[in-house]
Parts: structure tokens; C-alpha cells; sequence
């Protein structure tokens, strides 16, 4: 009996250990994004991915020197971390129109890190979980 303890004790430990390795394998702020570039922009949204390990949406931006439209991509927080300031799944839809706040990422792709989403319609701003200004053990 004292030799199945000691196993499933094993056992849980190695399942334990195993959950926490897509935490360890989480980038970092600075590694993906540059915080010498902020950027503000407004646009209308194309697509949401609500699902972990981070929300993305996706948003029809004009270029004011080309007059084209390019479409960008916004990282947040995971759902739960947004969730916590004030975040649904309904809070924003495809085709409104809304001012992100955040940083550019680096190698000058369309991708940024979002500080805040402001709802253009109501004036509503959200927080978007940046992990901006962590440290890459948080």
C-alpha cells in the first residue's frame, strides 16, 4: 500500500510539472515588441480570436501616406485577464469602429500589443492586459 502513495505521488508531480510548461515557454513583452514604438490607431474590427493564451482581434487601418487599407493584428491578455477589466466576448464586433492604444511590434510587421481598446461608438476604453513594462519571469 505504502509503495502506491509513493507512485501516485510520482505521478501527480509529473502532471503537475508538465501543466506548468507552456508557462515557461511564454514570451516575453520585450522579446516580440518594441516600447520605443507606441502607436494609436483607429479602425474597424475584421475578426476576433477569443481564446488562449491571448486574445487577438484584428482591426482595417488607412495609411495616411498611401491612402491603403492594412489590416493589423492586436494581442491582449488572456480572456481571463481582460475579463477583469471589464472585457466579454460581446464587447466588441466585427465592423466597429475602435482606437487602440499600444505598442508596434518589432521588424515593422502590421502586430502590435494592445494597452487599451476605446470603443468609438460610446467612448467606452478598455484595458487589453499589455504585459508591457513586466518583467519575462511574470
Amino acid at each position: 500500500m505504502r509503495y502506491s502513495t509513493v507512485g501516485f505521488l510520482a505521478l501527480a508531480l509529473i502532471v503537475a510539472a508538465s501543466a506548468a510548461m507552456p508557462l515557461l515557454a511564454h514570451h516575453s513583452f520585450a522579446a516580440e515588441y518594441d516600447s520605443k514604438q507606441p502607436v494609436t490607431m483607429k479602425g474597424a474590427v475584421t475578426k476576433i480570436e477569443w481564446m488562449n493564451p491571448h486574445v487577438y482581434f484584428y482591426i482595417d487601418v488607412k495609411d495616411d501616406q498611401t491612402g491603403k487599407i492594412q489590416n493589423w493584428g492586436w494581442e491582449m491578455g488572456a480572456p481571463a485577464v481582460i475579463q477583469r477589466t471589464g472585457w466579454t466576448k460581446n464587447s466588441m464586433k466585427i465592423g466597429d469602429l475602435v482606437i487602440v492604444e499600444g505598442t508596434r511590434a518589432k521588424g515593422g510587421t502590421n502586430h502590435g500589443n494592445a494597452r487599451s481598446v476605446t470603443m468609438a461608438s460610446t467612448g467606452k476604453k478598455l484595458g487589453a492586459g499589455s504585459s508591457e513594462g513586466q518583467s519575462p519571469e511574470q
